[in-house]
């Protein structure tokens, strides 16, 4: 338990420089990966940020982790999440895998209770996202869906009796 407080200046100017280089490294990884990388999260995404942030935390503060090792870390999570991506695009069984449905919450100003139930959705959380979407009363509402990313969107009015963009919704009744 000797130096828990201060190990001595080489220590800091290496946590220092390591780190910066580290973020740098990483920061260039993601811009040289797309906009993809960097876009609105679904689950698959979240937990490649959370694995980059505890390599970036590893070779910052663990000593035992060179910072070639950190790069190749970085780059190797950042390739899998191109090559993931790349995947999704071009072959549904991937993309089924890696993301979510969008899930129908309310239709026509009615709530799907199950709907809600399945994807643990509280009233609270429908009354923010229909406040937010500039609606005070449910049942004006014709459709909230909760995305792929958790944001739940709200439809003031289907302007079409075959809405295309709700029929990717898992229980879209159409």
């Amino acid at each position: 338990m000797e130096n828990i407080f201060f190990d001595g200046w080489g220590s800091i100017i290496r946590t220092l420089s390591v780190t910066i280089m580290g973020y740098i490294a990483m920061i260039v990884l993601l811009r040289a990966s797309g906009k993809r990388t960097l876009s609105k999260m679904n689950a698959f995404d979240f937990v490649v940020t959370v694995a980059l942030g505890s390599v970036l935390a590893s070779l910052s503060l663990n000593k035992n982790v060179s910072l070639a090792d950190g790069i190749t870390s970085f780059f190797v999570l950042i390739f899998l999440q191109y090559l993931i991506t790349w995947l999704s695009v071009r072959i549904r069984q991937v993309k089924q895998v890696i993301t979510s449905q969008p899930t129908l919450l309310l239709y026509k100003g009615e709530l799907l209770e199950g709907a809600l139930k399945r994807e643990r959705i509280t009233i609270e959380e429908i009354n923010s996202a229909a406040r937010n979407g500039g609606q005070e009363n449910l049942s004006v509402i014709d459709a909230m869906i909760l995305e792929s990313t958790g944001d739940i969107t709200v439809i003031p009015t289907l302007k079409s009796d075959t809405p295309n963009t709700l029929k990717e919704a898992s229980n879209f009744p159409g």
